[in-house]
């Protein structure tokens, strides 16, 4: 069975000790090394905990290039200044989880460009590309949401948008609206009508065919109060019967392996654990209403990554993610 090395820089935080449970049960992958400079000679255990009994491996501060490819899991603006810093051999493949090289007009910071690694936008481009931007968490459930649409010319019109995020999604370093007792049955907006993923999301539905602007959608995000998941609220104008749109989202997601159409009202505990989005649709008068969940560290971070990894070097794309949801 062909193997891979991998190498994780940040692997402290939520997406490292995520891509680590992944990669340490991954057929195809021997992590060669995990990074982090605030936590180098403790044991990876020491600091994620669950992983004890499953992997030996210390963190190091050192960077060796002895593998096939490189995960950044570090901080937005941090992955330029490490490849900044650090002389990655060109034979690397790099997967970024930052938002780093998500827009095109940062794409081409390495040689052979930064591929926007959404699967479910250009899993052919993905599987010949050299390095992967991974999507941010907001914008891969949004974008999942709304690419059907987009790419059979049925997205038109003003989209709304309301989304609530996990404790998570907020990364390890601790602020204000992070702490428990502050978090806990209590739920805030934030950023609303600015979130910095509204750039990659029309990016994208550009890509696919459809005119939308920012100044044509209205997100409203919400901060949680539970620790994992996105759900995702959307509504537009559109012409198509409910049946009509089923048909439309069911034929782009056919050969898509982690998308799937739901006919019941879905809920959030149905994907949080795995590497899924699921999608339900109503309509209500002219306006159709598509709710969309994915787990945000992984259909939103970690388990993508792993997913665009999969396809750069040939597996199976389900290769390591067929994770099961907690029913309760």
């Amino acid at each position: 069975m062909q193997k891979i090395k991998a190498g994780i820089i940040g692997g402290a935080g939520y997406t490292g000790g995520e891509l680590i449970r992944l990669l340490v049960n991954h057929p195809n992958v021997d992590i060669n090394f995990v990074h982090s400079n605030s936590n180098a000679g403790n044991l990876v255990s020491d600091v994620h905990t669950d992983l004890t009994g499953e992997t030996s491996i210390a963190f190091t501060d050192t960077l060796s290039q002895d593998v096939d490819v490189l995960f950044l899991c570090v901080g937005h603006g941090d992955a330029k200044k490490f490849l900044d810093r650090n002389h990655i051999d060109e034979r690397i493949k790099v997967i970024d989880l930052s938002q780093d090289f998500r827009l095109a007009e940062n794409a081409d910071f390495r040689e052979g460009g930064f591929v926007y690694g959404l699967p479910e936008l250009q899993k052919e481009k993905i599987r010949t590309a050299k390095n992967v931007a991974n999507p941010g968490c907001f914008a891969t459930c949004i974008q999942l949401a709304l690419l059907p649409l987009a790419e059979s010319g049925n997205l038109q019109n003003e989209i709304h948008i309301s989304a609530t995020t996990g404790s998570t999604g907020a990364g390890q370093s601790l602020s204000t609206t992070s702490h428990f007792s502050w978090r806990n049955n209590n739920s805030s907006v934030y950023k609303p009508f600015g979130h910095q993923h509204l750039n990659e999301i029309t990016q994208s539905l550009n890509q696919a065919g459809s005119p939308i602007t920012r100044d044509n959608m209205s997100f409203i995000p919400y901060r949680g109060d539970f620790t994992r998941g996105i759900i995702a609220s959307l509504y537009t104008e559109s012409d198509l019967s409910l049946e009509e749109a089923s048909k439309v989202f069911s034929e782009y997601y056919k050969d898509h392996p982690f998308t799937h159409i739901l006919k019941k009202n879905i809920d959030l505990k149905q994907v949080v654990n795995t590497n899924k989005c699921f999608l339900y649709l109503e309509k209500h008068d002219n306006k159709l209403l598509i709710i969309s969940i994915i787990d945000n560290l992984l259909k939103g971070a970690s388990g993508q990554a792993v997913q665009n990894m999969n396809l750069l070097f040939g597996f199976d794309e389900q290769a390591g993610l067929k994770l099961k949801a907690a029913a309760f």
